[in-house]
């Protein structure tokens, strides 16, 4: 911790309510800036909140940053922070994990619904003004595999378990009797677990250990009848062969909170997949979202101001928050 600090924002558009950060500069020199003056903003700064977390600008400003020694991303998501210099640096990294739990998993339990309940086939009759009799599917008794089991994949799986399916888990290594997943599968045996799904919901953060885990192969693992949700990152997904799933019926449908690219070009074929359901990565932006999350950064600063450990610490190898 370094008396007088300068805190520096980083934000796009939107800036963060400058009265909920009032306990930030009440002990710092408050610094806003964009991607265009962050070179100039950085000289000196001691904390850097990313409010904007979509940026790439920090890779091409790093060597301005000579006093840095704390960076606060406003996402759970972190990899576009990560790159080797900060890595090899002494920066502290922390993200704002827990912020987005239980949205995330209101709008999985959301998506599956909408798919045993076939509401868009619904909707599409209603603007044909035709009324059809069809019958629906169960939710509860179904089975979820959850691929990531961090904080948000617990709460996808507690809400879906609550709702009646039965969930299992992948991650990085096995383990029976998890309190959320019960069954726990490695990440090398996920072809086997995807057979037994009729829903994968895909929160695993985007690593080199998961990119592109979702290829191929991985579909034509999962069951014809299987619904494929990703509220994760876009590079966990190749999204040709995504297409070539959804096109060939290789699965049955996919919801979509991320795509690779992002945002997704009007002309990809992904828009016009059958079955799949697509929303503009907006799957925890829940009203007040993003007040929470410069409550989040103002506690961690209070924290860091104290000398005591800060809140999400990331290891920076593994690119995520360690359970």
């Amino acid at each position: 911790m370094t008396a007088n600090p300068v805190v520096t924002v980083l934000h796009a558009e939107a800036k963060p309510d400058e009265d909920l950060l009032a306990p930030v500069s009440e002990h710092a020199t408050l610094r806003f800036a964009d991607e265009s003056d962050l070179s100039d903003a950085l000289p000196g700064t001691n904390v850097l909140f990313a409010y904007d977390f979509f940026s790439h600008a920090l890779p091409d400003n790093w060597l301005a940053a000579d006093s840095l020694e704390w960076i606060h991303i406003a996402s759970a998501g972190v990899e576009r922070f990560i790159f080797p210099e900060l890595r090899d640096s002494g920066v502290v990294v922390t993200n704002s994990r827990g912020v987005f739990d239980s949205t995330i998993a209101e709008y999985v339990l959301g998506q599956i619904i909408s798919f045993a309940k076939d509401f868009p086939g619904s909707w599409r009759l209603q603007q044909q003004r035709e009324w059809k009799h069809r019958d629906s599917q169960r939710v509860g008794g179904r089975t979820a595999l959850v691929v990531g089991t961090g904080p948000i994949g617990r709460a996808v799986a507690r809400l879906l378990t609550a709702a009646g399916m039965k969930v299992t888990g992948s991650g990085r290594r096995a383990r029976e009797n998890d309190p959320d997943f019960g069954t726990v599968t490695a990440q090398e045996d996920l072809h086997d677990a995807l057979s037994t799904a009729d829903f994968v919901v895909a929160i695993a953060p985007s690593t080199p250990q998961t990119h592109h885990m979702f290829d191929a192969d991985a579909f034509r693992a999962m069951k014809s009848t299987a619904r494929f949700i990703n509220v994760a990152r876009g590079d966990l997904t190749v999204t040709d062969d995504l297409v070539s799933a959804l096109e060939s019926g290789t699965i049955a449908g996919a919801a979509l909170d991320v795509t690779d690219p992002e945002p997704l070009p009007s002309d990809h074929p992904l828009w016009r997949a059958p079955n799949v359901l697509i929303t503009p990565h907006h799957a925890g932006d829940v009203i007040g979202w993003r007040d929470d999350l410069t409550h989040l950064f103002t506690r961690n600063f209070q924290r860091w101001m104290a000398g005591k450990t800060l809140l999400n610490i990331v290891d920076k190898e593994r690119g995520y928050v360690p359970g």
